[in-house]
């Protein structure tokens, strides 16, 4: 049976449990909406003892289905005041699943002062270890210091100091299959903070000694249905095959030439075409292959999708990994800057301290149309990023406090946040379904729980935008309790596939209806949820200036009423 370890933070103990049987057709995001409804009081402080840490692996872990090893972290967002997931890849799950672990729940919180790591061992024991000489060590120089004691076959989940401090935008950082650095960011809601608040300063999960075995219904069936999603993935001309080649970043060309690509704080007209032209996908892909860096990565042991890449400076020396569009657009022509070396030196210092590159775009562009820093000025925000990670200016300790935290403070007229949160990068008036998904996800602005662009209408009108977006949150969710967002979604254009592979796997007959409703079950436990911390119809908006002010480039304004946005509930 697959395992769960308990880790209570105040006593030091670490105990085993076999997965609840109600509990066995839910993965990743679905089972933290199951622990935290059935075991987290809604109401709690997201910083105090009833909140819950929770790490959990998907219905596929453990078997070799591309992409099937993300790892979700979970709990109540200090940020958004209602239930979180956040979703990273990494190795982290993949060594977890070694071990048959499913999830591993951290509870109470510590008296004192005594920080800890958790240790996976190879023999897969669960110890928590003192980590009084990893304090204060922002992650990529933790993670050396554990290389160092433990040896780099293992995977490392961590924070920074940005939640030691309790950060509302801190990330925990997963290592990365190929590079082994702390590249991989399960980012949004302040998740860090929580693990913070608990003293967690890392997981530590060495390679499994004797590898779990996946208990397959009907391994021979289960082995022919991957056999057939792996030709889907890897057939010349399909979507998945083609993201190897440059990621997400490809995104900037479609979304510059709609006006969905956030400018100057998403109150600009279009990125100008000779700032563009520096930052596009052929500039990209041309810069990221350039002093050996390489595109067409794995982040996870086993991914043939390949969308990661390495970027190094002009001396051939390593910046960062998996840098990624929302970060690319919301950290370049958000902040009217086409410097592609920049950004990934910003990529760089967010995945170091710990901290969301997506609210941090949001928050140094708050702080550009507020005047405080110069519109494009890259020395400025490089200033601004040194007082975030130092903490001792009140600026720097501000910054980390997210985006409705700074806009709030300087009197802001435009703040872009849901439920807190601050937006990704595509703008809500041009890219209406998204607009949706980001007021109507109880996950805040979220692009990731329900990516609703329409591609073969006008994404500026509202028409059909309500189902859309009701769709994708559904596809999307059921997706992040299973696999990669760029691999489950279009193979499940293939009713076949998934389904036959959950058959396989768990036996009974599986549909893909019925894998939707693990979707809708899941959405619906996160809503009731929500509900109960006290959040209303009211906070399932978006940015209040986006209703009144149009896009400079299209006229569109976010037009949807609070009934017609409540309809997706129905």
């Amino acid at each position: 049976m697959f395992k769960v370890y308990r880790v209570n933070t105040k006593t030091g103990s670490v105990s085993c449990e076999s997965l609840k049987e109600d509990y066995r057709y839910f993965g990743n995001r679905g089972l933290i909406a199951k622990v935290m409804t059935d075991e987290v009081n809604p109401k709690c402080d997201p910083l105090g003892p009833e909140n819950k840490l929770i790490l959990s692996t998907g219905l596929l872990a453990g078997t070799p289905v591309t992409t099937a090893h993300r790892l979700s972290v979970g709990g109540k967002s200090p940020l958004t005041g209602g239930i979180k997931e956040a979703n990273v890849g990494g190795n982290v799950a993949y060594l977890l699943a070694q071990h048959g672990i499913k999830m591993i729940i951290f509870e109470d919180m510590p008296a004192g002062d005594e920080w800890r790591i958790l240790k996976i061992s190879a023999n897969g024991s669960a110890d928590l270890v003192d980590a009084s000489g990893y304090v204060g060590l922002n992650n990529y120089a933790l993670v050396e210091k554990l290389y160092e004691n433990y040896g780099k076959d293992i995977a490392v989940l961590s924070i920074g100091t940005a939640g030691e401090r309790g950060s509302k935008i801190a990330s925990l950082q997963a290592t990365d299959a190929t590079t082994k650095h702390p590249s991989r960011a399960a980012a949004r809601g302040g998740l860090g903070a929580v693990a913070g608040s608990k003293k967690i300063k890392a997981v530590v999960v060495e390679k499994a000694a004797k590898r779990f075995e996946f208990p397959y219904a009907d391994k021979q069936a289960f082995d022919e249905a991957n056999k057939k999603l792996v030709e889907f993935c890897t057939t010349p001309g399909s979507p998945i095959a083609g993201m190897s080649m440059g990621g997400t970043i490809s995104l900037l060309d479609i979304t510059a030439a709609t006006a969905v690509l956030p400018v100057n704080n998403f109150s600009a007209d279009f990125f100008p075409a000779e700032k563009l032209e520096k930052i596009n996908a052929k500039a990209w892909v041309e810069r990221a292959n350039k002093y050996g860096g390489k595109q067409g990565i794995p982040c996870q042991p086993g991914c043939i999708v390949k969308c990661s890449n390495v970027y190094n400076n002009s001396r051939g020396e390593y910046v960062t990994s998996g840098l990624e569009y929302e970060t690319y657009a919301l950290c370049g022509p958000n902040w009217d800057i086409s410097d592609i070396d920049f950004i990934a030196e910003v990529d760089r210092i967010c995945d170091d301290f710990g901290i969301d590159t997506m609210d941090l775009g949001n928050v140094v562009a708050v702080l550009m149309d507020v005047g405080k820093i110069p519109w494009g000025d890259a020395n400025a925000v490089r200033d601004a990023l040194a007082q975030m990670v130092e903490g001792k200016t009140e600026l720097g300790k501000l910054m980390a406090q997210g985006t409705d935290a700074v806009g709030k403070a300087f009197g802001a007229k435009r703040i872009p946040t849901v439920k807190g949160q601050g937006l990704p990068a595509y703008d809500p008036r041009n890219a209406k379904g998204m607009g949706v998904t980001y007021a109507t996800t109880p996950m805040g602005a979220d692009h990731t729980a329900g990516y609703a662009m329409d591609f073969m209408g006008d994404n500026t009108k509202k028409e059909g935008k309500i189902e859309l977006s009701k769709n994708m949150q559904t596809v999307y969710t059921a997706c992040d309790n299973i696999a990669c967002a760029f691999c489950f979604p279009f193979a499940a254009e293939n009713p076949d596939l998934f389904p036959a592979l959950l058959k396989g796997a768990y036996g009974g007959e599986w549909d893909i209806g019925r894998i939707m409703g693990i979707g809708a079950q899941t959405i619906k436990m996160e809503k009731d949820f929500n509900t109960a911390a006290g959040l209303t119809a009211a906070d399932d908006r978006i940015a209040e200036f986006m209703y009144e002010e149009a896009s400079p480039a299209t006229g569109a304004k976010f037009d949807f009423t609070e009934e017609e946005l409540q309809e997706i509930f129905k």
